[in-house]
């Protein structure tokens, strides 16, 4: 009688009772890793800079993670240039092969330039930076990504230093467990 009073429970409750149906090692995050082309317009004297930048995006959930950025943009026709290290918090969502996402980070700012006509000056500021733009799954580890990003280096004399940036880059996504927007046919 207990054998079947068991029996019978079991069967009532095999919905619920899943055992080890749920993977032990599976991921939970997803990671890129992407590097690209960077746009520069500064309000420094109203200049453009063009350079590279690498970026790492950590999701620990299925719509927040982190995210950590550099940017070396230069004058090509002077010794001056812009250089940010960033890292920050960054919100996502999926839709299909789009990944739209906002962020905003925190950092160190190096502003190199000609002071007086031969003095080279080097120096570093404090900035913070919103920003936003969309990954684009070109295949399940590659992704395509267009960026902009706002920043504001704190006590650039006079009044502080905004540059607006661009970034055209391409990433290798390390697929994680997170991913559930995204289908490729």
């Amino acid at each position: 009688m207990k054998t079947s009073v068991f029996g019978l429970l079991m069967l009532c409750f095999a919905g619920s009772l899943q055992g080890q149906a749920t993977p032990t090692a599976s991921k939970t995050f997803d990671l890129q890793v992407g590097g690209g082309f960077v746009l520069d317009h500064s309000d420094y004297g109203l200049k453009s800079y063009k350079g590279l930048g690498v970026y790492a995006t950590l999701d620990f959930s299925p719509h927040f993670g982190a995210e950590i950025d550099f940017h070396q943009a230069t004058d090509p026709l002077s010794p001056e240039y812009e250089r940010t290290y960033e890292i920050g918090g960054r919100y996502h969502r999926n839709y299909g092969r789009f990944s739209p996402y906002a962020k905003a980070l925190y950092g160190r700012g190096v502003f190199n330039f000609v002071y007086n006509g031969s003095v080279v000056a080097n120096l570093a500021y404090n900035e913070f930076a919103l920003g936003g733009g969309t990954d684009f799954a070109v295949l399940p580890w590659l992704n395509v990504r267009g960026d902009y990003e706002y920043q504001m280096w704190h006590s650039f004399p006079p009044n502080g230093l905004s540059p607006q940036l661009i970034t055209i880059g391409v990433a290798y996504h390390f697929p994680g467990g997170l991913q559930k927007g995204r289908r490729f046919r």
